[in-house]
C-alpha cells in the first residue's frame, strides 16, 4: 500500500504561481513513475505530468513551459511547480504513484481555482 497526500492548492489569480507537494507514506525509491493528474467538472481525468525514478519527465502539451514536475526521494515527495496560470488550469490536482508490484496509488486531491 502507497498513501499519498497533497496539499498547496488553493485560489489564485490568472499569472500567479502555486506550488503542489504530494507526500507518500513510504519510500519513493521504490516507486517508478510519480504524477500529476487533474479533473475539471465534467471532463475526464487528464494526465498533467509524469516523473520517473529517473527524473525522466513528461508533461502534458497544455501546460508545457508553465508546469516543472520534480520528486525528492529523500523526502518522499513529487512537486509541481505551476506558473504563469490560467482559468482553464482550474481543477481537482491528483497525485499518482506506480508502484513496483503494477498497481496504481491516487491521492486523495487538492483543488486548484485560477480566476479570470
Amino acid at each position: 500500500q502507497v498513501q499519498l497526500v497533497e496539499s498547496g492548492g488553493g485560489l489564485v489569480q490568472a499569472g500567479g504561481s502555486l506550488r503542489l507537494s504530494c507526500s507518500a507514506s513510504r519510500s519513493t525509491f521504490s516507486i517508478d513513475i510519480m504524477g500529476w493528474y487533474r479533473q475539471a467538472p465534467g471532463k475526464q481525468r487528464e494526465s498533467v505530468a509524469t516523473i520517473s525514478r529517473s527524473g525522466s519527465t513528461n508533461y502534458a502539451t497544455s501546460v508545457k513551459g508553465r508546469f516543472t514536475v520534480s520528486r525528492d526521494n529523500a523526502k518522499n515527495t513529487v512537486y509541481l511547480q505551476m506558473n504563469s496560470l490560467i482559468p482553464e488550469d482550474t481543477a481537482v490536482y491528483y497525485c499518482s504513484a506506480d508502484a513496483p508490484w503494477g498497481a496504481r496509488y491516487w491521492g486523495q486531491g487538492t483543488q486548484v481555482t485560477v480566476s479570470s
